[in-house]
């Protein structure tokens, strides 16, 4: 069921990857702490590559969710931070790898002046909402 939404009164997403308003569905809000390129032993992946350390943020949200029975499309709010401007487009298209296009979550984009750690290219922060009938957790 299509959660996102536009209206003719403001600008339009466009098909960029994100849904300018959403409604959120029943179940279990979960709010992350923003997730960056560790793999678990804490090593960075692909250092000095924004899309592989894109693709890492999401692999470790998947690995998350997964923990309590959600999925990547229980996603309904993404928040990115980076570093330089010429990434954005590359990390909108990994994006579009792991969410999905036909009803995207809504989404800020934030170029900020550093990250946690130097070598850090990307921080994502999403909110899902897993449904209660697929919630792993108590």
């Amino acid at each position: 069921m299509s959660r996102g939404f536009e209206s003719k009164s403001v600008w339009k997403s466009c098909g960029r990857g994100f849904s300018l308003g959403l409604v959120q569905p029943e179940g279990r809000v979960i709010h992350f702490t923003g997730q960056v390129a560790w793999d678990a032993d804490e090593k960075i992946i692909g250092k000095g590559d924004v899309s592989e350390q894109t693709r890492q943020c999401f692999r470790n949200i998947e690995a998350l969710l997964r923990e309590v029975g959600g999925t990547l499309g229980d996603v309904v709010s993404i928040t990115t931070y980076f570093l330089d401007l010429d990434d954005l487009p590359i990390i909108q298209n990994v994006r579009n790898e792991f969410l999905s296009e036909i009803d995207p979550p809504v989404s800020t984009s934030v170029k900020v002046a550093g990250l946690g750690h130097d070598e850090f290219l990307v921080e994502l922060t999403p909110i899902a909402v897993v449904p209660n009938d697929r919630w792993t957790r108590d």
